[in-house]
Parts: structure tokens; C-alpha cells; sequence
């Protein structure tokens, strides 16, 4: 469980830059396979009227000397997503997606591929098939010692078909952009986790859904959270 001032996922305010309350649970078994479950709080005027974003994926991983592979799929659901106006009827919004990871002490180089139409874009917007999106993630963290830990992400978003993202002041539409984030977490002896997170993106994205939005919700910003392990 954890409480944070804000829910960002790929460098994006998913939050509307208020906090957000998240949490789920993970089962592993000793053969490979896992699956788990997460969930936040999320705007409901970005996601057609759903306040809620549940996560589900599951996978296999297997060690290869000292390198670990991983296989799996993730699927995104946003309930009571459709409720507000939109291209075609019956407008919901979700993903599915498989990855590839391969880990190598702390660090991790996962790669997403959507299955389908990229959070329902082209249902939700009208224009090509946004299926050829990816993204590519590369985190790592480092133990600091005296319960004291930095944590490092870099991603990349490729964009295609009707998955594009506008711009503050731009007329441009982005088919493609980087975030990074740069943190510091502390472990109490009660197991609570605090985290001071620096996270920006290469582009500057409006609360468009909004009417009138001009508020950025890809900028630089610091997020805190207070997490805790069961």
C-alpha cells in the first residue's frame, strides 16, 4: 500500500497532480510463474468517466546464469471508462500488453508491446491503427546502506497510428517522447518506506481533457510517497 502526492506512469500525470492512493499484492510460486494485482485512484475526466485503474498481469521468469529472464502480460482496466462523449459508441478504455525483461543485479531492461488498439486510441480519437506503440524501460536501484536506497528509471514511448500526444504552445503533435526519474527512499524500522522522486519527460503535455486545461501534467515535478510492505 502507499500514498503518493501524485500517480505518474511513463513520466504522466495519471492523477491530475493530486495524490493518489494505490496498492495491491503479488503471488510468486519457486517454478517462475507469478501473477499480481494493482490499483489507484486515478481522473476520471482523462479515462471517460472511470476513477479507478486496475492492473492485472502475470508471467514467467527463468535465471540464465546470472542474468534473469522474464515473460509476461499485463492487462489495464479502467472500470466505468465510457461514460463520457467520444468518437464511436461504447468508448471504454483499456490495454493489453505483453513484455520481455531481462534483469541483471539491480537493474532491469523491460520492453512493451501492445496487443491491440493502444489504450483505445483509435476507438476513443478515430485515425490509423495505434497497435505498433512501444515502450522501453530501463530501472535499477542501489542500496545505499543505513536504510537509505537511489532508485533510477529512463523510458522511451513510441507512439503510432492514432496514439499521439499534444503539446503546451505547439501545434505539433508528439508521435514519441523519453521520461527519466531519480529518487531517494528511506526504510523505517517499522517497514514504512518514504520516497523523494525527481521525474520529467521530453515533452510538455496539457490536462487537454479539461476544458480549457493548459495545466502541464508531463512536466518536472518531485513526487513523495509513504509505502508500506506486507
Amino acid at each position: 500500500m502507499a500514498l503518493s502526492s501524485e500517480y505518474r506512469t511513463r513520466g504522466i500525470s495519471q492523477s491530475d497532480k493530486k495524490p493518489a492512493l494505490s496498492g495491491g499484492f503479488d503471488v510468486s510460486h519457486s517454478s517462475g510463474f507469478y501473477f499480481g494485482n494493482w490499483n489507484s485512484n486515478i481522473d476520471s475526466r482523462y479515462y471517460n468517466g472511470a476513477n479507478i485503474e486496475m492492473d492485472f498481469y502475470g508471467g514467467f521468469k527463468y535465471p540464465v546464469g546470472d542474468i534473469t529472464l522474464d515473460l509476461g502480460a499485463f492487462y489495464y482496466y479502467y472500470p466505468g471508462s465510457g461514460r463520457n462523449s467520444c468518437v464511436s459508441d461504447g468508448c471504454g478504455i483499456d490495454e493489453k500488453e505483453i513484455y520481455v525483461a531481462a534483469s541483471y543485479g539491480p537493474v532491469t531492461a523491460k520492453v512493451y508491446f501492445p496487443i491491440g488498439d493502444f489504450f483505445s486510441a483509435q476507438k476513443n480519437f478515430g485515425g490509423k491503427n495505434a497497435s505498433g506503440s512501444i515502450y522501453v524501460d530501463l530501472s535499477g536501484s542501489y542500496d545505499l546502506g543505513s536504510g537509505f536506497g537511489l532508485i533510477g528509471h529512463l523510458g522511451y514511448q513510441n507512439l503510432s497510428g492514432a496514439a499521439k500526444l499534444s503539446q503546451i504552445n505547439s501545434s505539433k503533435l508528439a508521435n514519441d517522447y523519453a521520461d527519466w526519474k531519480l529518487g531517494v527512499t528511506y526504510t523505517f524500522a517499522n517497514g514504512f518506506i518514504a520516497g523523494v522522486t525527481y521525474i520529467d519527460t521530453s515533452i510538455d503535455t496539457p490536462n487537454s481533457f479539461v476544458p480549457g486545461g493548459k495545466k502541464s501534467i508531463s512536466g518536472a515535478t518531485g513526487v513523495f510517497s509513504l509505502a508500506h510492505n506486507f
